[in-house]
C-alpha cells in the first residue's frame, strides 16, 4: 500500500550533510485522456511510496476525470497505521510526459496530500531514471521501449497542441505506408495470377 503520511515526515527539508538532495523534484507534463488538454507539474520522486499519487484537490482543480473504484483500497502510513485521510476511493487515467518519456497510466487521488503528485517505487522501478541525488538531475535514459518518445519538453498549451499535431502526421504517415504496401502486395499478386494464366495458355 502507499505510505504517503510516513513519506511526507521524512521527505521534509530540502538538504541533509553536503550539498545532498533528500528529494527530488521534477517538472512534468499531464495530459486527461478526455479533453487531451495538458498541464506541466512538479512531481516529488519518492521510493518511500509504493504507487501513483495525486492530490484530490489538485485532480479536482485541474478538472481531471475521476473514475470511482468498485472498492475502496486502504492505505497505511509507514508505522503501519491507516491514513487519516481516508481509503482511495477515486483514480485518474493520464498520460504522463517527460524527457522523451510517455506512457498512459492510473493514479490514485487521495485528500490532503503535500505533493501534487508523487510517483513512487513501483514507477521507479518500472523506468530505473538517471538521478543525482546532489543535483536533482533526472534523465531518463533507461526507459522501457514501451515509453514513447514523441513528446518534446515545451511548456504552455502551444508545446501541446504541436505534440498532438506530430502525432497526427506520425499516423498519417503510417497510414499512409500501410495503404501503400496493400497496395504493393495487391499488384504482386495480379501480376502472379496473371503470369500463371499465361503459362496455362501457353500449355494448351
Amino acid at each position: 500500500m502507499l505510505e504517503t503520511e510516513g513519506t511526507e515526515k521524512k521527505m521534509e527539508g530540502r538538504k541533509v550533510e553536503g550539498k545532498t538532495l533528500r528529494e527530488v523534484m521534477v517538472k512534468i507534463g499531464l495530459e486527461r485522456i478526455d479533453t487531451q488538454e495538458g498541464i506541466t507539474v512538479e512531481a516529488l520522486l519518492d521510493s518511500g511510496a509504493t504507487g501513483l499519487v495525486m492530490s484530490s484537490e489538485f485532480a479536482k482543480k485541474q478538472g481531471f476525470k475521476l473514475k470511482k473504484l468498485e472498492r475502496p483500497m486502504n492505505v497505511r502510513n509507514v508505522d503501519g497505521l491507516l491514513n487519516k485521510e481516508g481509503p482511495i476511493e477515486n483514480t485518474v487515467e493520464v498520460n504522463i510526459y517527460y524527457q522523451g518519456h510517455r506512457e498512459r497510466t492510473v493514479i490514485d487521488v487521495i485528500g490532503g496530500q503535500k505533493w501534487t503528485v508523487i510517483l513512487g517505487m513501483l514507477w521507479l522501478a518500472c523506468h530505473n531514471p538517471e538521478i543525482d541525488w546532489r543535483t536533482g538531475d533526472v534523465k531518463m535514459t533507461r526507459c522501457p521501449e514501451k515509453c514513447g518518445k514523441q513528446w518534446r519538453p515545451v511548456q504552455g498549451k502551444l508545446g501541446w497542441e504541436k505534440q498532438k499535431e506530430e502525432k497526427a502526421r506520425e499516423e498519417a504517415d503510417k497510414r499512409r505506408e500501410e495503404k501503400e504496401k496493400k497496395k504493393k502486395q495487391k499488384k504482386e499478386k495480379t501480376m502472379e495470377i496473371k503470369k500463371i494464366a499465361e503459362e496455362w495458355g501457353n500449355m494448351g
